[in-house]
């Protein structure tokens, strides 16, 4: 009894052995649990834009400012007392209209007299020509002498000479009785009075009594960069570009604001300014609503030309390395992500223009940039077809379509 007894295994020992037997097994699930849920390495995904040659219109944003059609500043031509002022302050006023009133009492007078002197040289003129003509016959029969005939003929030139004068006095005395009614000398929007009735005015001073300003159309006056004017040139005298016909040109307003009314490029500056190295644009533009007034500023879309194998890239696709040179990511065929140096030529709408660094068929990265970098492989999202973007034609064109997330 004794012998089986300590030969029986102790109830401890039995415990440990199941205990060390269930922890083994637990283990080894655990491991082939494990090894079984490890997930495989997954390439990611990326949101592409083909590269395609396109015809672009090309355009250049610059800064202006509007300036009247004309100017005029309205001074007296004779002096004297203001006695009225006949026009509102800001109203639109036609070539020709009263818009202050001189004293004309002493001009009526002078005009008066002129008048009658050109009554006397008249009356004068009626006796020294037919007294002339008598001496002529007289002096055929010797009834008067030579000397006499010629003070004859010459009291008459002396006459008609008078008469002349005097008509030429009427007429300047005339013209300054009108002169005492200040006119406008063209149509459009009078500014402020700087008079008022009572003050004393000269003839042609300084100051100005007010001033006149033609508003339709309007001038908007551009600047450019004159390294930018001779780019353009050399890319169209290259055939890179081809021009339009006449430059048009459309305005964009200080609030952001598109305005109604596209204008016409009129000329070229001649010089460029040596402290700036700008060239003056000038541009014409329609104003019938007076929307636009002197001194605005504006931003000017102009028409540089079209390029017919240009090369445009969303702006998001393409971003500056440290040593500041345009970059982009690349999906080549074999699906690895390639870093290209781009040259850009300036942007359009919200687009890159692409000199070199990117061809034809290329797939430039446009979404998911931070989940890649070159060397690592990567898939397309979509088609490239559905994200490929479709033709610009304006800085207003719509944006490409990118790949999706």
């Amino acid at each position: 009894m004794a012998s089986i007894l300590s030969s029986s295994p102790s109830p401890f020992r039995l415990a440990a052995g199941t205990a060390l037997l269930l922890g083994a097994a637990a283990f080894l699930a655990g491991c082939s649990q494990t090894t079984a849920e490890a997930p495989h390495a997954q390439v990611a995904e990326v949101g592409v834009f083909k590269v395609a040659p396109q015809a672009l219109q090309l355009s250049t944003e610059l800064p202006g400012r509007t300036a009247a059609y004309q100017v005029a500043e309205v001074r007296p031509q004779v002096g004297g007392l203001i006695l009225k002022r006949l026009f509102a302050e800001g109203a639109d006023v036609k070539a020709g209209s009263a818009l202050y009133q001189i004293d004309a009492a002493s001009y009526q007078a002078s005009y008066n007299a002129a008048k009658a002197a050109v009554a006397k040289a008249s009356a004068n003129l009626l006796t020294s020509g037919p007294k002339a003509a008598r001496y002529k016959e007289l002096l055929s029969i010797e009834g008067v002498s030579r000397q006499e005939y010629d003070d004859a003929v010459a009291a008459h030139a002396q006459a008609q000479a008078d008469l002349e004068s005097a008509k030429a006095a009427l007429d300047a005395a005339n013209i300054n009785l009108k002169y005492t009614s200040v006119a406008a000398p063209i149509s459009g929007r009078i500014g402020r009075s700087n008079v008022t009735p009572g003050a004393l005015v000269t003839a042609s001073q300084a100051a100005a009594l007010t001033t006149v300003q033609q508003l339709d159309p309007i001038y908007v006056d551009l600047t450019q960069s004159s390294d930018e004017l001779l780019r353009l040139k050399r890319e169209m005298e290259k055939g890179g570009l081809k021009q339009s016909g006449q430059a048009r040109v459309t305005l964009l307003l200080a609030d952001g604001s598109k305005y109604a009314e596209s204008g016409k490029l009129q000329f070229s500056g001649v010089s460029v300014d040596p402290g700036t190295g700008n060239v003056t644009l000038r541009a014409l533009f329609p104003n019938p609503k007076h929307d636009l007034l002197p001194g605005m500023f504006v931003r000017a879309v102009l028409e540089n030309g079209v390029d017919e194998q240009a090369i445009a890239v969303p702006q998001q696709g393409v971003t500056r390395n440290a040593k500041g040179e345009a970059t982009a990511l690349v999906l080549n065929k074999d699906g690895k992500v390639e870093q290209r140096i781009l040259s850009t030529g300036g942007t359009q709408g919200d687009k890159w223009l692409i000199k070199s660094g990117l061809a034809a068929g290329d797939l430039l990265i446009v979404e998911g940039l931070q989940k890649v970098k070159p060397g690592a492989s990567a898939n397309a999202a979509k088609p490239v077809s559905t994200v490929a973007a479709t033709s610009a034609t304006s800085t207003a064109a719509a944006p490409a379509a990118a790949g999706a997330h």
